[in-house]
């Protein structure tokens, strides 16, 4: 079975299977994602920025996500879900405006007053550390689409199987490693999968 040493060795090997991206601006989804991006960055000469985006909880239970939202983009519901639990995106729309605005101040921690960078006309490349239901990935996918790339990919070390595949729609590629059968939890396809903290964020930010 294979396993990533940590996030940054996920990273450098991402990175051997973009080396055909033309002149990309890498957005990773923070935390995680910024420590696989780092190296991808580095490797391919890029600029790196964080897409910040943030899961849209069941308010009893808000570990469970039930929709997601990227700045520059909507609210994007898994609707399924949603009528499974009885619930409406308008029955949730005060745990939305509550991450909407952790969101925003989230924005201003790791990028103060600097927007994104233009997105217009250029080929990006969304990174994260996994997915597994990928409701945030495909919110950072369809925020990203908004401001009209030339080309979207999203890359990720590993994935859940099904969850990969839903996500081709919404990308013009997808660059996976790792998409396991036996797949529970990002965090088991590494050895060292440690929570990063908004200062580690902006270390990395800082190196690249």
């Amino acid at each position: 079975m294979e396993y990533f040493a940590d996030r940054a060795e996920a990273g450098a090997l991402l990175a051997e299977r973009l080396q055909d991206a033309h002149d990309p601006v890498i957005l990773a989804l923070p935390r995680g994602g910024v420590a696989v991006a780092a190296p991808i960055a580095r490797a391919l000469g890029a600029p790196l920025d964080v897409l910040v985006t943030r899961k849209i909880g069941y308010p009893p239970t808000p570990e469970l996500g039930v929709g997601a939202i990227a700045e520059g983009g909507e609210p994007v519901f898994d609707l399924t879900l949603l009528n499974r639990l009885g619930l409406t995106p308008e029955s949730v729309a005060h745990v939305v405006e509550h991450e909407r605005r952790e969101l925003a101040r989230r924005v201003r921690a790791y990028r103060g007053d600097r927007p994104l960078p233009p997105l217009e006309g250029r080929e990006v490349i969304v990174v994260d550390d996994g997915l597994a239901t990928g409701g945030t990935a495909r919110a950072a996918l369809r925020a990203v689409a908004r401001a009209r790339p030339a080309k979207v990919t999203l890359a990720v070390p590993v994935g859940a199987t099904e969850t990969v595949e839903s996500l081709r729609a919404e990308a013009d590629e997808v660059v996976v490693l790792l998409t396991p059968i036996d797949f529970r939890a990002v965090g088991q396809w590494y050895d060292h999968f440690e929570q990063l903290t908004d200062a580690d964020v902006l270390r990395l930010l800082d190196r690249t």
